[in-house]
């Protein structure tokens, strides 16, 4: 357990304005990179392969294949050298952790896709249909009664 008083020393420098992602989804990570006086935005996007820690000092790792060979990077998700976070599409997954993608190559990488609800989704990112239960027509198989 942390104390009380380092979360609150933290709590300064956390980022609120990032969307919610999970492992397995595509993300576009907008990295701001400085070259001499100049500052400009380069976007990486890749596939949420881990994420780890806490508070200030918590970590996520994308992953993506450039020219056939597979480049993770990992970033700090409060850093300021992050200027933005975009999730691309949502993968279904079952494990914490997708070490096992750097075995695999080709078509084999793919996750199926999910479609998650807006309230889970960032609303600041693409606004999207309020988030209500579907209407059910009876069909065979469904647990009515």
């Amino acid at each position: 357990m942390r104390k009380p008083a380092i979360e609150r020393a933290e709590a300064d420098h956390l980022r609120a304005d990032h969307p919610p992602f999970h492992i397995g989804d595509t993300l576009d990570v907008g990295v701001r990179i400085r070259e001499g006086e100049k500052e400009r935005t380069q976007v990486f996007r890749g596939v949420v392969i881990a994420r780890r820690g806490r508070g200030s000092a918590e970590t996520f790792t994308v992953r993506r294949i450039v020219a056939g060979e597979g480049v993770e990077r990992t970033f700090p998700l409060h850093s300021p050298s992050i200027a933005f976070l975009a999730p691309v599409r949502s993968g279904k997954v079952r494990r914490a952790k997708l070490h096992y993608l750097r075995e695999r190559v080709g078509k084999a990488t793919r996750l199926a896709e999910i479609r998650r609800s807006p309230a889970a989704s960032s609303d600041k990112a693409r606004p999207g249909p309020s988030a209500e239960a579907p209407e059910t027509d009876g069909a065979p198989g469904d647990a009515q009664g």
